[in-house]
């Protein structure tokens, strides 16, 4: 098997290679003067079972062209498979029609990364479930919620804990947290009017007293995430904290959550961490590099993947 990084994450990318003990690919990705871009790759990989490493997050577009590029010139290049590994799935929050005249923008990339070359997705914690069935191709769709659970056993110890699920939409996601744990669930009812502007209506759940930590998929904007860590404080919660996968923290996400009564903010580097994100003394990272090197390592041996959450 071969791994090739391309430029969204080169750390998470370096830390697989490092626990699979195989180095990476030497290819190069680099811009011409009018910011189109050129891939090359250094090494033969005819016959091989490559996996590319590339989140879609910020930059969004330039991010998904770099990985369309990459698989059309391994699939040029005779690969046997190509493994197109995604921790963060950008465009996942598209899955449906939200309107009139309005795109399924996560199948058109589903359908892009296809006709690109891919042979199979690599994922993590997709925004919705069914995003899976827009690939006639296999997608593994891999779970942050046993890293989080052993992080909360070691951080949190005996407190008396109560998952929190931000939105009806996540309740699934908490629910199995909880289950893990052996520990309450609570959910906010919230309401949005628009795309980043949620209102909390009502906590369902007595959280007074207790240590609550909000588990979600995806923190962008920070507001919805530190609107229910403060419903949930007026409510009484002993503290707040949170565990969300992707930290994709646009615009003054950091400085909310700074600001917020959110005691920390636990995320994977599934994007890697800005300046910002770095410096901030309420946000820190834990790393899936291990969890996606045994998935790849099942992959390329073809064993189960889904042995990995048992």
């Amino acid at each position: 098997m071969k791994i090739v990084a391309c430029n969204s994450n080169p750390p998470l990318a370096e830390a697989v290679a490092a626990e699979l003990n195989i180095p990476l690919c030497n290819v190069s990705v680099r811009r011409f003067a009018d910011m189109e871009i050129f891939v090359e790759i250094f090494e033969n990989v005819r016959g091989e079972d490559v996996f590319v490493v590339q989140s879609t997050c910020t930059p969004t577009n330039d991010n998904l062209m770099e990985l369309l590029i990459m698989l059309d010139a391994l699939r040029r290049g005779s690969a046997r498979r190509i493994t197109a590994v995604m921790p963060y799935f950008g465009y996942a929050r598209q899955d449906r029609k939200s309107g009139p005249r309005t795109p399924i923008s996560a199948k058109l990339v589903a359908n892009l990364l296809v006709e690109a070359g891919a042979d199979r997705i690599l994922t993590l914690d997709l925004h919705a479930m069914q995003i899976q069935g827009f690939f006639d191709i296999p997608v593994d769709n891999l779970y942050a919620a046993p890293l989080f659970v052993r992080d909360i056993k070691e951080r949190y110890g005996d407190r008396d804990l109560m998952i929190v699920s931000p939105d009806v939409g996540g309740v699934v996601r908490a629910r199995e947290i909880a289950q893990r744990l052996n520990t309450d669930l609570a959910i906010i009812d919230k309401r949005r009017e628009r795309a980043g502007v949620s209102e909390v209506m009502n906590v369902i759940g007595d959280v007074k007293g207790r240590h609550c930590l909000l588990v979600d998929d995806i923190v962008d904007s920070g507001g919805s995430l530190c609107n229910a860590a403060q419903a949930i404080t007026n409510h009484g919660a002993a503290s707040v904290g949170a565990y969300v996968t992707h930290g994709v923290l646009t615009g003054r996400a950091v400085e909310r959550v700074a600001e917020s009564t959110i005691e920390m903010l636990t995320i994977t580097d599934s994007i890697m961490a800005t300046d910002a994100v770095k410096a901030a003394k309420n946000i820190r990272q834990v790393t899936i590099a291990g969890l996606l090197a045994r998935a790849m390592r099942a992959v390329a041996d073809e064993s189960s993947v889904s042995s990995l959450f048992d």
